[in-house]
């Protein structure tokens, strides 16, 4: 396989058409982790398939006594509320890992190629948003006040900014969107295919926990619309921070040597 190569190995079959997909890999602040894993840990969501490339890290991530690729795929069925709305199907596709500059492109064309080969419904990048007015994470004790944190939105196709973006957010009208959901958008509006960004202000010096909630309850209030629990959801997201941390952390450690078989408590089922 060639340094740039992706592929996509399924490893249990399932029906994903019409699925809300959710991009996973790290961001400003790691909000696109903490989403994902949040999601997969809440909704209970199962492993369908794993990504690979030689460009990705040679690590195994091993949870419950069974190890775990770097780059993994999961899908669910989140519950509807009380008027049958929202997604019936969710996939989540996660990493621990920023991915290598050269791998971006084809791992995000790749996964949109996936995506639409499925007929998944959409495709969501939940990010961080670096600005000077973000507020700074709360005080120990402090409760956290997720409505200071303000979300922009950006869409691939008009229909999907028209829809779900211009009523109920910040339309993001001018910057730049790096690496995959900045590929993810471009490739999106290429194809005519619905790809939704949603950029919560975010530090960008440490994991943002606060940044992620908001999103989640951004994506779940406009998509998924399950009754999720809002009471928990800053301190869940807070603990999967804390865990992403210390695995990347352990594979810094690595790097330079060091032993990496320190166990961890569970991240997600």
């Amino acid at each position: 396989m060639a340094p740039d190569q992706v592929r996509i190995y399924e490893i249990k079959r399932i029906d994903v058409e019409g699925a809300l997909v959710i991009d996973g890999f790290p961001s400003v602040g790691l909000v696109s982790s903490i989403v994902a894993n949040y999601l997969i840990d809440t909704l209970e969501m199962e492993q369908i398939g794993i990504v690979e490339s030689p460009a990705f890290p040679t690590v195994s991530l091993v949870r419950n006594g069974n190890p775990q690729h770097p780059v993994r795929i999961y899908a669910g069925h989140p519950p509807a509320d009380r008027a049958g709305r929202g997604a019936d199907k969710i996939v989540a596709f996660v990493s621990e890992f920023h991915p290598a500059p050269t791998i971006i492109h084809p791992l995000a064309t790749s996964i949109l190629d996936w995506v639409q080969e499925q007929r998944c419904s959409m495709l969501v990048s939940p990010e961080g948003l670096v600005v000077e007015a973000a507020a700074p994470p709360p005080r120990a004790g402090r409760a956290p006040r997720l409505n200071d944190v303000k979300v922009y939105g950006v869409a691939s196709t008009r229909k999907a900014r028209e829809l779900y973006v211009e009523p109920n957010m910040i339309p993001f009208a001018e910057g730049v969107i790096t690496g995959i959901a900045g590929v993810l958008l471009n490739e999106g509006r290429r194809r005519g295919f619905d790809v939704l960004t949603f950029l919560a202000e975010a530090q960008a010096d440490y994991p943002d926990a606060r940044a992620a909630a908001k999103v989640i309850e951004t994506i779940n209030r406009i998509l998924l619309r399950t009754p999720l629990d809002p009471v928990p959801l800053y301190a869940e997201a807070e603990r999967i921070e804390q865990q992403l941390l210390s695995i990347q952390r352990h594979a810094a450690d690595r790097t330079r040597g060091e032993s990496v078989t320190q166990p961890s408590p569970p991240m997600y089922r």
